[in-house]
């Protein structure tokens, strides 16, 4: 049993480790690896009783484990760093890859993006610069975009002052 314990706990390090150079889905996969080990360590304690070791490892394993989450889901959710070591999107131009209507696909500096277009649909192989980056959904401007000219139909009634009040 401290042999399956030791290789999850070996994987969380290993996969924490790898994911500063691989990214935050390396760090949820080693939460994942922590939550894991840490369900063995309860069924260990279980097994063999309450041993003083068992549960000052299931400590350390549990604190790890949160920190690995909460850093994978910052870095997934919050804003980029400052000095990443990335190229402006902004301004950049690109080509549509699927129709935008007004979301799809568009390739911008040789990667694909989710992007929308704020200026109506662009048909696919059509050119558009990036406005705007927001994490991984751009907001784009079709050079070629088609506005839609649908009518909108709408009518505004009277309210009587009675019928504000409650």
């Amino acid at each position: 049993m401290w042999v399956i314990a030791g290789v999850l706990l070996g994987a969380v390090l290993l996969l924490s480790l790898a994911g500063l150079h691989t990214g935050p889905h390396t760090h949820l996969a080693a939460g994942v690896a922590g939550l894991v080990g840490a369900g063995w360590i309860v069924a260990m304690v279980v097994e063999k009783g309450a041993a003083t070791s068992l549960w000052v490892l299931l400590a350390l394993d549990l604190l790890v484990v949160v920190s690995l989450v909460l850093t994978a889901w910052r870095a997934l959710t919050g804003p980029a760093p400052e000095g990443m070591p990335h190229a402006p999107l902004e301004s950049s131009f690109g080509t549509a890859v699927t129709d935008l209507a007004p979301s799809g696909i568009v390739q911008v500096g040789g990667e694909q993006w989710s992007a929308v277009s704020m200026n109506g649909t662009v048909r696919s192989g059509g050119p558009v610069q990036v406005l705007r980056a927001d994490r991984v959904r751009l907001e784009v401007w079709g050079e070629e975009a088609e506005v839609d000219h649908a009518p909108v139909s709408f009518a505004l009634t009277p309210i009587s002052p009675e019928a504000l009040l409650p």
